[in-house]
């Protein structure tokens, strides 16, 4: 199986980077220009939010694991409910794990992810409106950055032609309709988690605490 999968991904990549070639004869210089400044804020900002991601994604594990230690320890209908509903919140900060994963790996390349915005603007049935979009990318970062990138897209109408074409792209794709959708929504949900988790470790720990009485 290992000696096949190989050639399969190499396949693979050999097929994008042809696409993304032939695409890029596609861009016109606004376009290119547009997107090589939308990078100079992208890269810098999801660089800076290393940390801070980490931290959020770590953040419920804590009280997640104590609340799975204590509900299974306590038994009983509610210690196994309990320990339950601690590994479905759990998904939120692993689902946002492996998305900073792959937003990290989408900047490793400035250059690629330049050339990838500029064939997603392409792509778009309105090309003024989607270069416009990208151009305001540039305004700037911050810790609502994502948040931010989700907004500026909101006004460039998503085809089934858009989607199946950006999602060729191995980089920009994470920073435009419709992942970059779904990363503000896993991003919310991992927020929540945090408030969630510790609820749910202290509720455990009384149970844990009741049931030992």
């Amino acid at each position: 199986m290992a000696t096949q999968e190989g050639p399969r991904r190499r396949s693979w990549r050999d097929r994008t980077n042809r696409a993304v070639h032939g695409a890029t004869a596609r861009v016109d210089g606004q376009t290119e220009d547009a997107a090589r400044r939308a990078v100079t804020v992208i890269v810098p900002t999801v660089r800076l939010l290393r940390v801070p991601s980490l931290v959020l994604a770590v953040a419920p594990l804590p009280f997640l694991v104590a609340t799975v230690v204590l509900g299974l320890a306590a038994g009983g209908t509610t210690g196994t409910m309990l320990a339950v509903v601690a590994l479905v919140v759990a998904l939120a900060p692993a689902a946002f794990a492996v998305r900073r994963l792959r937003l990290l790996r989408a900047v490793e390349e400035p250059e690629q992810l330049a050339t990838e915005l500029g064939i997603a603007v392409s792509l778009s049935d309105r090309v003024e409106e989607a270069r416009g979009a990208l151009t305001s990318i540039a305004g700037g970062g911050g810790l609502r950055f994502v948040s931010r990138l989700k907004g500026v897209w909101s006004g460039v109408g998503m085809t089934g032609r858009w989607i199946d074409g950006v999602d060729d792209l191995p980089r920009a794709r994470w920073f435009v309709p419709p992942k970059i959708g779904t990363t503000v929504s896993i991003t919310i949900a991992t927020l929540w988690s945090v408030p969630i988790s510790a609820l749910l470790a202290f509720f455990t720990a009384v149970a844990a605490i009741a049931g030992s009485l």
